[in-house]
């Protein structure tokens, strides 16, 4: 049964923020991080930007997700996202679904799923909870075949370097 604050469409507009949620992932498959970028996005304009950045800050929390809600936060001069959308490429895990939660994002687009720890419908359903009292909008599959294969290669080159 899909949930009714479940949108599983795609609009060309969601691409474009995608592609800048790519960009960022680049920037932390560079500094040898698992590329996943994220962009905060309110009426039409970056707001927030975040890639993963656990390894070169240490600190476990620095996902992508977070990272761009920590910035929007700060050019918003609130902590409530209320009416802003957050685009990633790797579905949310847990953390960073709790984090979306209380910013109040309104609608969230993500691109490949995360069989792993995807906290909004792969391992546990934490975005859209029928116990919390937010709901958003979800949109899922976004330039999805890129932000998968983003992922899959630079796995595929880590295991080729413990191999070595």
């Amino acid at each position: 049964m899909l949930n009714e604050c479940k949108v599983r469409s795609q609009e060309a507009p969601d691409e474009r923020w995608m592609e800048e949620a790519l960009r960022l992932a680049r920037l932390a498959e560079v500094a040898g991080e698992v590329p996943v970028g994220a962009v905060v996005v309110c009426h039409g304009r970056i707001v927030g930007r975040g890639w993963n950045q656990v390894i070169s800050t240490t600190d476990p929390c620095a996902h992508a997700e977070v990272q761009a809600l920590r910035d929007a936060g700060r050019e918003l001069g609130n902590y409530r996202l209320n009416g802003c959308e957050l685009f990633v490429t790797l579905e949310p895990c847990a953390m960073c679904a709790g984090a979306i939660i209380h910013s109040r994002i309104e609608r969230l687009v993500f691109g490949a799923r995360d069989p792993k720890a995807g906290a909004v419908g792969s391992v546990m359903e934490v975005i859209n909870h029928p116990s919390l009292n937010h709901c958003m909008k979800v949109a899922e599959g976004v330039l999805a075949g890129r932000c998968m294969e983003m992922l899959q290669a630079f796995f595929r080159e880590r295991r080729a370097q413990l191999k070595e």
